[in-house]
């Protein structure tokens, strides 16, 4: 991976992660490298008020270009804007007065962006206990009755988030998509303070259950996906919900307690694992954490399972893995990117086109 920070793994990754979202429409790079030679390591103050100021910046181009009638320029860069600004909000902590405002604007420059798309996706809202899970249906412009894959994402990533890639992917091979604020996720968590669960496998299925009662599409022919963190809920959610057709694992997770056992306490998420496990100390956080694992589950999925996972994975090792795959009992496919490689950063975000065959094997799977 590239190491724009060469002391600092983590500020690296985000600014190669936004590198990999702009070729989907989630940035510049000139601009993410400008962004990242203002931002000084360590600084946090620093790291939001640079990637809040290229927010600013390209939101007051979206709406000149948009006050001038032209939509195609508005499109693009209220979506780079939203992008812009979601990172600004990444390192903000939860009892940060900015931390819901920026949240929401990052969300409305995306609305905005999205809703001038040639096939725009609708903002819908599954229910879920007492409340809510919000997201987006991207549905394949004039199919009916098509496949679909529902998607969540990881520890902090946001449904709008989804659309830098899997959406596009999906979309071009014939699939829709619905991308979900799970328990524990974007304005899941931040708007309706739902944490997040072990048993991911409820949120799963509500989204399966809503998705073919309100949707154009093919029950018969449903796909379950998750990133990062997700690769736990995917494969919890496809174990105990048989009415999926396929799995796709983004970055594989056999055992998140054993992710958070190799960090200390004041990693610069811990206070992010805190509030999306709704504890209040890393005891607690950890003691949750322990349930999150895939011991006696994998061997639950039933459907067709593609692994995906970089070996040089710093967040979760590669490790996970192995040991998912060697617990899975059903028709499995697996593809480990070597450190030899480009792509084999965690979630492929130093070469997204390491994850098309995944992006393939869905198609293959559910347009058949």
């Amino acid at each position: 991976m590239f190491h724009y920070f060469p002391e600092n793994y983590m500020w690296s990754y985000q600014v190669v992660r936004m590198m990999c979202q702009a070729q989907s429409g989630g940035g510049e790079v000139n601009e993410i490298l400008e962004v990242a030679s203002e931002i000084k390591v360590g600084d946090y103050e620093s790291f939001h008020s640079a990637w809040m100021n290229m927010g600013n910046k390209t939101l007051t181009k979206a709406n000149e270009a948009l006050d001038q009638g032209r939509i195609e320029t508005a499109r693009t860069t209220y979506l780079n804007a939203s992008n812009y600004i979601r990172t600004a909000e990444f390192f903000l902590q939860p009892d940060d007065e900015r931390k819901i405002p920026t949240y929401l604007k990052g969300v409305e420059a995306f609305r905005k962006g999205a809703e001038m798309l040639d096939n725009p996706p609708q903002a819908i809202q599954i229910p879920y206990e007492n409340s809510h899970l919000p997201g987006y249906y991207f549905p394949v412009k004039d199919k009916v009755n098509s496949p679909l894959v529902i998607m969540f994402g990881g520890l902090d990533s946001t449904a709008e988030e989804l659309y830098f890639g899997p959406a596009q992917e999906l979309n071009e091979r014939g699939i829709s998509f619905l991308a979900v604020d799970g328990p524990g996720q974007g304005g899941a968590l931040r708007l309706n303070h739902i944490h997040s669960r072990y048993d991911y496998n409820v949120a799963g299925t509500a989204a399966y259950e809503w998705a073919v009662n309100n949707l154009d599409i093919d029950p018969e022919r449903v796909g379950i996906m998750a990133v990062s963190m997700g690769g736990y809920m995917a494969a919890r959610s496809a174990a105990f919900e048989p009415r999926f057709k396929a799995c796709a694992i983004w970055g594989a997770v056999y055992d998140y307690n054993y992710t958070w056992s190799q960090r200390p306490d004041d990693h610069p998420l811990a206070r992010i694992i805190m509030h999306v496990m709704g504890k209040d100390n890393m005891a607690d956080t950890r003691k949750e954490l322990d349930r999150f694992n895939l011991r006696g589950v994998a061997e639950k999925i039933s459907m067709p399972t593609y692994i995906l996972h970089g070996e040089d994975d710093r967040q979760n090792t590669v490790k996970n893995a192995y040991d998912l795959y060697n617990d899975l009992t059903c028709e499995r496919q697996m593809k480990i990117v070597p450190k030899s490689s480009s792509g084999s950063a965690h979630c492929q975000v130093d070469n997204f086109t390491e994850t098309y065959e995944m992006f393939d094997f869905l198609k293959e799977q559910l347009t058949k």
